[in-house]
């Protein structure tokens, strides 16, 4: 529509508007009749044989369209902008980066229902008792006015509610309309809430350190102007103390604040904690609410009403207008970039947002990223430090369990069976990590060899025994269970060992004793996850068994034993980052144990005692690994010290991959820019939900010099028919290359 052979003058101001489409390029239509949208509204508008939303991002006065065939904006769906020119601007250079087509970012940064034309919803209003209403007495009038006097009566008794205030929800379904009734009549009043209003006094958290105290006078001394923090604390050290100051002054200063943290799972503890701290509205946005529970939350962020944003990811897009602060929680975690759609990081958009916005920005973890913590080594970043942990409590002992010595009986070690009874003697809870769902790994025929493999994937198939179904954990493909094997009728066995199969050793290990699993599988229902979590804090569940999920920074006071069944997973990985991530998830799960006066202990199974990476680990710590991982990913050339980007397709033909990509290189090539051009190649995992995957990889010591290249292939692939037979996507600055 933009791309014309013969470029004309369009009759008035021209609107480039981003449609929520797979082309990296804006459309240009001319006004609506009768009035002209703004900049950062929503309109609908023609598109190909059909009408669709998008947000105006920018105006011309002319158009490459001939004026004959510039189509006009059907309707505007926003009287005021929903995005703000700064905020139009930072999500057009967030596509610029990713290369990625600026309609899908900007329908990203939308909740669902306004994704799809919806309209935004008002603001609540505070219901208060009018004069009269102070005086009347509903239940004079009869059965009739009941659930008008209980209504009338909640909200004189607490001096006013707001309308999405969860104690209206008492006076059962329908109080909407009840209340309604009581405004028209005169009994009560529904007036703006002023969003600056301090409500109830908040609870004194503990005195800080004077490492803490240090920390949260360097943030709120940033307020107003751009400096981005590292704060570096070993786990239980009070990083989230820190942020509840910084974010308490910034609030009292009428600045809003922004919480990232990687997971849904976080969340619930975290707003627990931040509601009873401060004494502001808070908003939370993660893809597990509901599309109405989302949208009325993003209403509130952007209104300015909500005074603090907790959410996932996605909510680096949320539109602030007295944005003052930024917090990056676990900021290592690689769940913080999203892995499909619009590739984008959380963590590094929120540097860039806080320059933009002349904010301060804290990444907060106990185990930096190389890149971050290179940034703080030369001093782009500053670092602050919390290497204790507060009053009284030390760091956990660690150790070794070598199981070519104590071979393992159902993932047991006899020497880790003795430590857990020992701490569950002493009233200690315990935490046992295995990263591996499901009861087994592998459902094997010991007489002719048979493995359940998925038919799509390169892979075997998991046995989840709780649902007796066969799972990929790669495509989801589930299939039944056989009772036999397929080709020769002899029985199978269950081979490995999933967290599923651990929690039923442990519980016949330890009978009596309450056992809980912390996964992806027992954790699918609403609340399921924060049950369980309670659980562990309220001292009911005694052994918690979980994956990654347990090293997402949960405070666990009565954990006094973490074992960690098999770290020689992460030992001999492919990727370059595997040491890395192996070296976080130890220290991270380590650091769940012994948060009170009695320290804690970590007992670590390994078949390599002996291996480099543990021994540094156990001398020297994480900080001690990264000096070393650095240095050797300067002599290699990996990231900080370069800049990737990554080009997948797929396709159910196997050489159409590899010769799509041999075509990219070539274009990429053309320039002769400074920029390494590795492959293609077939991907670790080849074939995938029944596709056939290859990559090409490139590397470059510049970052202007890698954009060019990027951006002179995409042109030239976009332009290119033969890109249609495969699907393709690039990755800039990707955390995974297998």
């Amino acid at each position: 529509m933009s791309a014309s052979s013969e470029p004309g003058p369009a009759a008035g101001i021209v609107f480039r508007v981003a449609v929520d489409a797979p082309l990296r390029r804006l459309f240009d239509y001319a006004a609506p009749t009768g009035h002209q949208p703004r900049v950062g509204s929503r309109v609908r508008v023609p598109f190909g044989r059909r009408s669709t939303v998008g947000m105006v991002v920018d105006t011309a006065t002319v158009s490459d369209v001939p004026a004959e065939r510039l189509k006009s904006i059907v309707e505007t769906l926003d009287p005021d902008p929903l995005f703000g020119a700064r905020h139009v601007a930072f999500l057009s250079w967030s596509a610029r980066y990713y290369h990625h087509p600026a309609g899908e970012v900007f329908a990203a940064a939308l909740p669902g229902p306004l994704r799809r034309g919806g309209v935004l919803p008002e603001l609540p209003r505070r219901l208060i008792a009018t004069p009269t209403g102070n005086e009347v007495d509903l239940a004079a009038h009869g059965r009739r006015a009941a659930r008008q006097a209980a209504a009338l009566e909640l909200i004189r008794n607490t001096g006013g509610l707001d309308e999405d205030d969860p104690r209206l929800d008492t006076l059962g379904s329908g109080w909407r309309g009840i209340v309604r009734r009581l405004v028209d009549i005169g009994l009560l009043a529904g007036v703006p809430i002023d969003a600056r209003a301090r409500g109830e006094d908040p609870r004194p958290g503990p005195a800080l350190n004077p490492a803490q105290q240090t920390a949260a006078e360097a943030l709120v001394g940033s307020l107003g102007t751009f400096r981005p923090f590292l704060l570096n604390g070993v786990t239980g050290s009070g990083k989230t103390e820190v942020y509840l100051a910084a974010v308490a002054a910034a609030a009292a200063s009428d600045l809003q604040s922004m919480v990232i943290v990687p997971e849904i799972g976080l969340t619930p503890q975290l707003v627990a904690r931040f509601r009873e701290r401060l004494a502001c509205p808070l908003a939370v946005l993660h893809s597990g609410l509901a599309d109405g529970e989302r949208l009325r939350a993003w209403r509130d962020a952007r209104s300015g009403r909500a005074r603090v944003v907790i959410g996932t990811r996605s909510a680096i897009f949320t539109p602030l207008p007295d944005l003052g602060l930024i917090v990056v929680d676990e900021e290592h975690d690689p769940s913080l970039k999203q892995q499909d759609g619009f590739r984008y990081s959380a963590r590094d958009l929120a540097v860039v947002r806080a320059e933009r916005s002349r904010t301060p920005v804290v990444l907060g973890t106990a185990t930096p990223s190389l890149e971050t913590l290179q940034n703080a080594r030369s001093g782009r970043y500053e670092e602050l430090e919390l290497p204790e942990r507060p009053g009284s409590t030390r760091h956990p002992a660690v150790s070794l369990i070598d199981l070519k010595r104590h071979p393992p009986r159902e993932g047991l070690s006899g020497p880790l069976v003795e430590r857990m009874r020992h701490h569950l003697d002493r009233d200690g809870q315990i935490m046992v990590f295995l990263n591996r769902r499901g009861f087994a790994p592998v459902l094997f025929c010991g007489e002719c060899g048979w493995t359940a493999e998925c038919p799509r994937c390169d892979a075997r198939m998991v046995y989840h025994r709780r649902v007796l179904r066969l799972k990929c954990h790669h495509c989801g493909f589930d299939a039944d269970v056989p009772e036999a094997c397929p080709g020769c009728a002899y029985p199978l066995k269950a081979v490995g060992l999933g967290t599923e199969r651990l929690e039923d050793a442990l519980a016949r290990e330890f009978p009596g004793v309450a056992v809980g699993r912390l996964d992806r599988d027992s954790t699918q229902r609403k609340d399921s996850a924060a049950r369980v979590l309670e659980d562990v804090r309220n001292g009911t569940l005694r052994i918690l068994v979980g994956t990654q999920m347990l090293t997402k920074g949960h405070d666990f006071p009565g954990v006094s034993l973490v074992a960690v069944l098999d770290a020689d997973q992460g030992l001999f990985g492919t990727d370059f980052r595997s040491s890395e991530r192996l070296a976080q998830t130890l220290t991270q799960v380590a650091g769940r144990a012994g948060r009170r006066d009695a320290r804690g202990e970590v007992l670590i199974q390994t078949a390599c005692p002996d291996h480099p990476l543990l021994g540094l680990l156990l001398a020297g710590g994480y900080e001690a690994f990264a000096t070393r991982a650095l240095a050797e990913r300067e002599a290699a050339g990996w990231p900080p010290f370069s800049h990737l980007a990554l080009l997948r397709a797929e396709a159910t033909d196997r050489t159409a991959p590899m010769a799509f990509l041999e075509t990219a290189a070539g274009y990429a090539r053309a320039g002769g820019e400074a920029v390494q051009i590795l492959g293609p190649v077939p991907a670790t995992m080849e074939r995938r939900a029944g596709r056939i995957r290859a990559q090409l990889l490139f590397q470059a010591s510049a970052r202007p010099a890698l954009h060019r290249v990027l951006g002179r292939m995409l042109a030239a692939l976009e332009a290119d028919r033969s890109a249609r037979s495969v699907r393709w996507h690039l990755d800039v600055d990707p955390v995974d290359l297998l």
